[in-house]
């Protein structure tokens, strides 16, 4: 409960919102305009989890509103501040700051504020939103959502970092249900374009017919439709499913990114474009070339830079992370409470190949929530195709697709893992099950990483 609701005046005349526990730490965050946080030396990620204090340098215990009202319990309203920031940036603040109480004890503050800029600063005012409507950048990831104990996924968010301060196209090859977008948020988020609009456009579903208007845009009977194209100006666009656009359309977008200019359909007038390109496909590029279905001028342009991301079946390691972060994801936006998830579930886990990947893993999670019994997710909340995940020359996807030492250790994976789980993780037990030594058995637990 907030107090002193009648205090609440012209709250209209704040723009940014910010919401701390009751040790000062940034629950919430929300600004009026991206931009500012940049140009204060600032970066999104700065502030949730971190006490307010450590935001600006003249900033104390004594002298913070937020940290007096979470002492005093009082409401402190229309205040004045100067704050300097890391860089060395000082600006004036304006704020009204109010305690949350539970049960008659302070458990956080809630604090509306507005930014003034001193004459030197007022450069700043050019990047500044005047409405009331908190601008987003239309991204959900950073990388800090790319969680991961696999070498190669760390090697792949080193790289993220190095390479998002550079405008180079970048192109993004992985299977359905890797995390390509995940990827390209997390590069724009990393880059400064962060306060800038991401825009996302899905190549699969770009008709032949009204390819142009979409892209472009159009300048008809005195109306004007901005282009997709035109939307990302200053940020950065993702062609997510790049393999799906016709040799023609590559051609057009291959003179786009040459002379980064645009023409609206019925416009007189070329438009001067500052986009950061990004690119996915999930099919290998070279196959695509070889084919004849991707032009070889175009992917040069667009995958200067090329990331590679690796199947869910190479990466099992994180398996556990992924999951646990799953329900803490689903808990959150689905009000309930997973206490435990039985150990067959993550055996079984381990034994599945993952066909549709990190996604088909979160499907299942999410499956297993809505399904499962006293907070706790055992085998039977799964979805069927993995509780009856069998290796037969049947068995659909990967299985078609492998060469035979492959589905040699496959087959043999899964008769190793069905004997562990039957002998509740015995090692003598299992190793007498399948007439193999203990030594030979904890080598093949090693190698199939069952242990």
């Amino acid at each position: 409960m907030i107090r002193d609701l009648e205090k609440f005046k012209r709250l209209s005349d704040f723009d940014n919102v910010l919401v701390v526990d009751n040790k000062g730490k940034t629950l919430y965050y929300d600004l009026a305009d991206l931009n500012v946080l940049s140009k204060l030396g600032h970066r999104p990620e700065d502030f949730l989890g971190k006490k307010v204090t450590s935001f600006y340098t003249n900033l104390t215990d004594e002298n913070s509103t937020i940290m007096t009202v979470l002492h005093t319990g009082e409401a402190m309203t229309r205040v004045h501040q100067k704050l300097v920031t890391k860089t060395g940036q000082t600006y004036d603040s304006l704020s009204s700051t109010y305690p949350i109480e539970e049960n008659g004890v302070v458990v956080g503050a809630i604090e509306f504020s507005k930014h003034f800029y001193s004459k030197e600063h007022m450069h700043y005012l050019d990047h500044y939103s005047t409405h009331k409507i908190y601008r987003k950048n239309n991204t959900v990831y950073t990388i800090d959502d790319l969680i991961t104990q696999n070498e190669g996924m760390k090697a792949i968010k080193e790289k993220i970092e190095r390479i998002a301060q550079h405008d180079s196209t970048i192109l993004i090859y992985g299977k359905t249900g890797t995390g390509k977008e995940i990827v390209a948020q997390a590069i724009h988020n990393r880059s400064n374009r962060f306060g800038q609009p991401f825009i996302t456009l899905n190549c699969r579903a770009l008709s032949e017919d009204r390819a142009d208007q979409l892209l472009w845009g159009t300048e008809q009977d005195g109306e004007t439709q901005i282009g997709i194209v035109e939307q990302a100006n200053g940020g950065t666009l993702f062609l997510d499913g790049i393999n799906e656009l016709s040799p023609q359309l590559q051609a057009k977008l291959l003179q786009v990114i040459e002379e980064k200019t645009i023409r609206r359909l019925g416009g007189t007038t070329d438009i001067r474009l500052d986009v950061h390109l990004i690119s996915s496909t999930n099919e290998d590029p070279e196959t695509l070339l070889q084919e004849k279905r991707m032009r070889e001028d175009f992917y040069y342009r667009i995958g200067v830079i090329q990331i590679d991301l690796p199947e869910l079946k190479e990466r099992k390691e994180d398996i556990e992370l992924l999951v646990w972060q799953f329900i803490r994801f689903y808990q959150q936006h689905m009000n309930v409470a997973i206490e435990a998830v039985e150990p067959e579930v993550i055996q079984l886990f381990h034994q599945y190949s993952w066909p549709g990947n990190v996604r088909e893993l979160k499907n299942a999670v999410e499956t297993a929530i809505n399904q499962m019994q006293a907070g706790v997710i055992t085998v039977g909340d799964l979805p069927r195709k993995i509780r009856k995940h069998e290796i037969s020359l049947d068995t659909p996807g990967d299985w078609k697709i492998m060469d035979l030492k492959e589905k040699v250790d496959e087959y043999e994976r899964a008769i190793i893992a069905e004997e562990l789980s039957k002998a509740n993780g015995v090692i003598a037990e299992t190793a007498r099950r399948l007439g193999v030594s203990k030594q030979t058995l904890k080598y093949k637990l090693t190698k199939y990483e069952l242990r």
